[in-house]
């Protein structure tokens, strides 16, 4: 039966029984913000993203005897964040291209994910081209449209200075090709790239033409960025449902999320029966 023809207050039913149940888990794909946490450095001639952080306002004390907050400063585009169409110039024109003026369904869509972690591992640099992709659609399928794609890279793993990876030259980390990215944008039709690391763009992402491909294909088609991501190596390649909703500020071309995938549970079908 297709979705148009079935009842919608069923559908949402069922996936409530499924949540309660556990036969739908939900996997947390975020990272913990905190100041500690690597931000992107760029060359020092240019504006620098300011890294998380947090001053106690009241903690039940004279400040506030009966509650406790913080304020909270970062750039919109620390931690595990959001990238916007208007967060780069070939985004900059796009109609709703700022996180308040993205309809909210675009925030919600299937995922496929697609298994970079061996190369990784044996390649910093290592990148994910057309071939990988057709490697990984020969095995699941063609990518759907309007499917969320990330890359897996198990870099999320990955600790202190070892996460950025600096180096003489600048960051070593993986990332797409410019033909991988115009493959997933052109002919796939993709909502959005997500990776592990902390930009959507390999560490190198400079010297490809044109520089920085996943940020340039994906905002100047209206699509959208997701960067710093964790527990990739959680999900199925195919058959979950990604959740990331930015704050909604206005002109805002990035923000911090949480994001989370509905993910089937095939080994723990009820929660009662454990």
């Amino acid at each position: 039966m297709s979705v148009q023809a079935s009842n919608p207050a069923a559908l949402l039913g069922d996936l409530a029984l499924a949540l309660v149940s556990g036969a739908v888990e939900v996997v947390d794909l975020t990272h913990t913000l905190d100041p500690d946490f690597p931000v992107i450095v760029l060359p020092p001639e240019f504006g620098q993203c300011a890294r998380f952080r947090m001053e106690e306002i009241s903690a039940y004390d004279h400040r506030g005897p009966a509650w406790k907050w913080h304020n909270f400063t970062c750039g919109e585009h620390t931690g595990t964040h959001f990238d916007a169409p208007s967060h780069w110039v070939s985004g900059r024109d796009v109609p709703n291209g700022s996180v308040d003026e993205i309809p909210a369904e675009r925030f919600i869509g299937p995922v496929c994910v697609i298994d970079c972690s061996q190369g990784a591992k044996a390649n910093e640099d290592f990148e994910l081209t057309p071939e990988v992709i057709a490697a990984w659609e020969a095995e699941n399928g063609r990518i759907p449209e309007g499917s969320w794609v990330l890359m897996r890279t198990d870099w999320s793993k990955r600790r202190g200075a070892a996460y950025l990876n600096m180096r003489d030259d600048g960051a070593h980390s993986p990332g797409p090709t410019p033909e991988a990215m115009r493959l997933l944008v052109d002919e796939r039709g993709i909502r959005g790239f997500g990776t592990e690391t902390v930009g959507t763009d390999a560490g190198q992402g400079a010297h490809y033409t044109p520089p920085y491909p996943a940020h340039f294909f994906l905002h100047g088609a209206g699509r959208y960025g997701l960067q710093c991501l964790n527990n990739l190596d959680r999900l199925p390649a195919t058959g979950a449902m990604l959740i990331a909703t930015p704050l909604k500020i206005r002109n805002g071309t990035g923000s911090p999320l949480r994001v989370i995938a509905l993910v089937p549970n095939q080994g723990l079908p009820n929660k009662d029966a454990q």
